[in-house]
């Protein structure tokens, strides 16, 4: 027994050293090790032209900044044009921390950067139209690193991370067929005007954004119940005393990224989505593939620039879609033509469910996926069917054989 715990300490001891050695190597070598170096996130004075031929900037250095540079805050700092009080040793502490924990994590503020390259532009233009401050983009990064299709496990979707009850409050429309939640212009109309009304309530930014995170009703209790009105006082949810912090210091590397050593050029940004916007009515739901057609894309492009879309279908109802470049002149007709043509195939593909029947073996008799039964019928596959049901069961005959006709 002694002996297995002398040789458990000594493997333990020797995995300390390799990963001490590591970071020392890491701190010591240029990024890449010493050899080429790329052109996102290192680079150095001699190193290959930036994508799309930009060069890149002399004297930067060859590797990223040391740890200890890094966490060298120098007043003054504001969030919101609201002072952050860096004289506290306590709040200087938490910064440190997150300035640790983000700078080091190369890859995910590479990856914000970029997004930033498609996302900001839109959300900066909306915060501005709604009168809050632009810092308030950097939340969005702390919820969903501006990903659409981010979710938690407290079920908050989205840019913004809006929970349902808060979602539906503020205008947003959750239900199966869509998820505003999603949508980037719509999730940051909600969230400026959510902000908007924390900070009527609380008279402090940095209070509406820990509220935006543990809830008006949470923060309102402890400013009550401790006697203190300051964000940087109050003893909160450990997460919630992480919110702010993480925001002022996302705005702090991806304000000045150079000097974090992430030396990006124009080209390494992810582009906006380049678009056109419809609108469609509809009589009653219709397949999201027919909206692709009649956009002369694939649904996966419907799907992309639309992700508040759910499932196979768009319900009835008005909706704004975005299609690619191109696909908006004709589009109306189009869709008219293929509807009609959906409409006059749908009996064919019917088959009316007899006694003893279930979906596995429809499917097998008609040679069709199960799961593509699901999608035709919104169905739910733990569920039964019953005799003289109405199913579809076979795929759609192409409205339209040619790349010319889809252009008609």
């Amino acid at each position: 027994m002694a002996e297995r715990h002398l040789m458990k300490g000594a493997v333990l001891l020797c995995a300390a050293v390799l990963i001490f050695s590591a970071f020392a190597c890491a701190e010591a070598e240029p990024a890449g090790g010493g050899g080429e170096t790329e052109s996102v996130g290192a680079g150095g004075e001699t190193g290959p032209a930036l994508a799309g031929g930009e060069s890149e900037p002399a004297g930067t250095g060859g590797d990223f900044p040391s740890l200890i540079e890094a966490i060298r805050i120098a007043p003054p700092l504001d969030f919101c044009g609201e002072p952050v009080p860096l004289e506290k040793p306590e709040v200087a502490e938490r910064l440190e921390t997150e300035l640790l924990l983000m700078a080091w994590n190369q890859p995910q503020v590479i990856l914000w950067l970029k997004r930033a390259g498609r996302y900001f532009p839109e959300i900066e233009a909306i915060l501005q139209q709604e009168g809050v401050p632009d810092d308030l983009k950097y939340l969005a990064v702390v919820e969903s690193g501006l990903r659409p299709h981010a979710g938690s496990s407290a079920g908050a979707i989205g840019f913004w991370q809006f929970i349902r009850p808060t979602a539906l409050r503020y205008g947003l429309t959750v239900d199966s067929r869509k998820d505003q939640r999603r949508n980037l212009a719509d999730s940051t109309r909600a969230a400026a005007c959510y902000l908007k009304d924390l900070y009527a309530q609380f008279g402090s930014w940095h209070l509406a954004a820990a509220a935006y995170n543990m809830g008006e009703q949470g923060v309102a209790a402890e400013m009550l119940s401790q006697e203190v009105g300051d964000y940087y006082r109050l003893y909160l949810y450990l997460e919630t005393q992480r919110y702010v912090p993480k925001a002022v210091v996302i705005k702090l590397i991806m304000s000045d990224p150079q000097r974090f050593g992430f030396h990006l050029g124009p080209r390494d940004l992810y582009a906006p989505y380049e678009t056109e916007s419809v609108d469609v009515t509809l009589a009653e739901e219709a397949p999201l593939q027919l909206l692709a057609r009649a956009g002369n894309c694939d649904f996966k492009a419907i799907k992309d620039l639309n992700p508040e879309l759910r499932g196979h279908y768009l319900g009835a109802g008005l909706h704004s879609l975005k299609i690619p470049p191109g696909g908006a002149d004709g589009f109306h007709q189009r869709l008219e033509r293929l509807l009609a043509e959906h409409q006059d195939q749908l009996e064919e593909r019917i088959y009316v469910v007899q006694p003893g029947d279930n979906l596995s073996a429809i499917a097998e008799r008609f040679g069709v996926p199960l799961q593509a039964l699901r999608i035709w019928n919104r169905i739910d596959l733990k569920k039964p069917i019953h005799p003289g049901e109405r199913l579809v069961v076979r795929p759609a005959r192409e409205a339209l054989t040619s790349d010319e006709n889809e252009q008609q």
